[in-house]
């Protein structure tokens, strides 16, 4: 246990304490899937207290709002198929950034160390001598399969879940298709909707079942998602119909064929009363006017603030 504490303190890479001492420091934050709700409390003061952001394509406006006005807002944007700014320049602008004494944070889509390049950062930062504190995101790949009401980690449908990009780096390994085939667990594919064809070949040609529940989420938690439910063996010709778009992950296993009762079967009941009625709090959440297309919940308005709290009532499923 010593050995190991002693370890841990004495990484340079990584502190759990803000970047407030007067030596340079830089904070990777994870902006989340792309709704500002679900930044965290941490990240939020993080972003309060930049004087220079480096923002990353994928970050709404919503999210940048929490910067102060005075922040520098430097945009290095990262798409497929689009100009890109180079990560090696992007290592060099933090490291400048902190030398002249500003308070950086590096604003990331979803989580910095699940497909956001974060330890490539991190190792360039220690090397340079500089702090960094990292505050992790809600990544797209747990937050868009919820969102249409797909539970990844669904005990009754499979072992776990494993999120794999459909985007190798160049001159790099992908992913062990056969061995994620006969898995059993839920696949969370980010990057792959350009690839969806060479992916769905892959995985059949392992001998996973073209009759496989699939998903498709873009844009997710954002005013632009769009979704569409298929089997594996129609999900390339679904995207096309679809005309769904980057950013995008796929969802492929048995879970996908719940959603349908997660997202249409809740009802929220009064305890005592005719269903219809919300506590203060839940009434918040959910009836919003962009709730119903984003939750698929049944919804009405609060209607007091004296009434008892709500029952949440799901239908249960079975995979196939």
């Amino acid at each position: 246990m010593n050995t190991l504490t002693s370890t841990m303190s004495s990484s340079p890479c990584v502190s759990s304490s803000p970047c407030v001492s007067s030596s340079p420091c830089v904070t990777l934050v994870g902006a989340g899937p792309g709704d500002p709700d679900l930044l965290t409390i941490k990240a939020v003061k993080a972003l309060r207290r930049a004087t220079v952001a480096l923002v990353d394509d994928l970050v709404s406006a919503g999210v940048r709002r929490y910067l102060r006005p005075s922040a520098r807002v430097i945009e290095v944007g990262k798409r497929g198929g689009c100009a890109s700014t180079p990560q090696a320049y992007i290592h060099k602008l933090m490291v400048a950034e902190a030398r002249r004494g500003e308070r950086v944070v590096r604003l990331k889509g979803g989580d910095p160390f699940v497909f956001g390049r974060g330890g490539e950062e991190c190792d360039a930062l220690r090397e340079a001598g500089i702090e960094v504190e990292v505050i992790g995101g809600l990544t797209a790949g747990i937050a868009g399969p919820a969102s249409i009401g797909i539970a990844v980690t669904d005990r009754r449908c499979a072992p776990g879940v494993a999120l794999v990009t459909g985007h190798a780096r160049d001159g790099g390994a992908g992913p062990d298709w056969p061995a994620l085939a006969r898995s059993g667990l839920t696949l969370v594919i980010y990057m792959g909707l350009t690839r969806a064809d060479s992916v769905v070949s892959a995985l059949l040609a392992a001998g996973m079942s073209p009759a496989m529940p699939a998903a498709v989420i873009s844009a997710a938690t954002t005013p632009m998602q769009r979704h569409a439910f298929c089997m594996l063996g129609t999900l390339v010709r679904v995207v096309a119909d679809e005309a769904l778009s980057s950013p995008a992950v796929l969802v492929i296993g048995e879970v996908a064929a719940l959603a349908g009762s997660v997202a249409t079967s809740v009802a929220l009941d009064r305890l005592d009363q005719p269903q219809g009625w919300l506590s203060p709090c839940v009434s918040e959440i959910l009836c919003r006017p962009d709730a119903p297309a984003r939750s698929g919940f049944r919804h009405t308005l609060n209607r007091g603030h004296d009434d008892p709290p709500v029952r949440i009532r799901a239908r249960s499923g079975r995979c196939r």
